[in-house]
């Protein structure tokens, strides 16, 4: 409960520094309406615009932008995976042609682009705190009837930059049933990521760490790392594979039966898949799978699906599908645990 308590409290805290920018960007429509606000974020053709005298996040339609100017620092990641660090701005263009925009990047070096090449723009900073985005929900269910209580905390954290990223995840359930005793699931997720000199490539690195009672795992360590590239990378799709070489070490609960600890070498294998729908619904799907080195034959599959629909702002309603696999397990041993939730979430800084 400690831990949980922690990052409750850190996304709290992350948050407090990302509110405080100064709204000073401008926003010209082409029907002639002018609008300073902070621009949040370009994504899936639909502006995020924050205002001072409106509460929440605003969605602009993207096409209906004539002009815009920003001297806030940007992330702008195009389809072929470069990535840009500047200020925005957008020149006038003939009617007809395709908007351009404009980046001035730190190094006073100015780089147009089709708005079509745009992937997505961030709203990003020098400053460490102000960088990071943040996300924390809970959900809870009740049933008198066998005395059934479930809940699920789940937050993440990310740190995005020009060239790499890094993020974790935690993500806890717990299931309480009259006479039976209480099961439950830990999980944190470490996870990296640097782009490569080819377009849409990458290397990255993860670390898992899986408690789970209905398996009997006490602490399942995964480490892994390899080479993925970008598949789709459009603003309302991203799809990427990658493949490499993990490490897992098993310690199992010894109620069950006498189990000693379990040390696995594997080939590594993920997928992760965002779909966004303007402005209102975002579908992620993550999952790995290792199929062992050192024990041919067994196999390791993990998923985690989530579906977010907006409510208000940065209040969102998720559904959830998690679920971990092990096809050769100790003798007395479950192979699987999986299940699905739902509940209120909500997200800080510039996502």
């Amino acid at each position: 409960m400690n831990l949980k308590m922690i990052l409750v409290c850190t996304a709290i805290l992350i948050a407090n520094p990302l509110s405080a920018r100064q709204k000073t960007d401008v926003i010209i429509m082409k029907n002639g309406d002018r609008i300073t606000c902070e621009i949040k974020q370009l994504v899936s053709n639909t502006l995020y615009i924050s205002v001072s005298y409106i509460l929440g996040t605003l969605s602009v339609d993207w096409d209906r932008v004539d002009h815009l100017e920003s001297q806030q620092l940007f992330l702008i990641k195009t389809q072929d995976g470069t990535v840009y660090t500047g200020t925005l701005s957008t020149p006038k263009t003939l009617s007809g042609r395709p908007l351009q925009i404009e980046v001035l990047e730190t190094s006073d070096k100015k780089v147009t682009l089709e708005e079509t090449q745009v992937v997505n723009a961030t709203e990003t900073s020098t400053h460490f705190w102000e960088r990071l985005n943040a996300q924390i929900g809970t959900g809870f269910a009740y049933s008198k009837g066998n005395q059934s209580t479930q809940y699920n905390l789940n937050s993440s954290v990310e740190y995005p930059a020009e060239r790499w990223s890094a993020g974790a995840g935690y993500n806890s359930n717990l299931t309480s049933n009259q006479g039976a005793s209480n099961k439950t699931r830990n999980d944190v997720t470490l996870t990296a990521q640097r782009l490569l000199r080819w377009n849409n490539w990458y290397y990255a690195g993860l670390a898992d760490f899986l408690q789970s009672t209905v398996q009997g795992i006490q602490i399942q360590t995964t480490l892994g790392g390899g080479v993925g590239r970008y598949l789709k990378n459009t603003g309302r799709t991203t799809f990427k594979v990658y493949g490499g070489f993990g490490w897992q070490r098993i310690t199992y609960q010894q109620v069950f039966s006498p189990s000693p600890t379990q040390q696995v070498t594997s080939a590594l294998f993920g997928t992760s898949l965002n779909l966004f729908r303007f402005d209102r619904t975002t579908l992620a799907v993550d999952a790995t799978v290792l199929p062992a080195l050192s024990q041919l034959g067994r196999v390791h599959f993990n998923l985690d699906t989530s579906y977010y629909v907006k409510l208000w702002g940065k209040l969102n309603w998720n559904f959830t599908v998690y679920g971990s696999w092990d096809n050769q397990p100790p003798p007395g041993f479950v192979g699987s645990d999986y299940g699905a939730t739902s509940g209120i979430s909500v997200k800080f800084g510039n996502r």
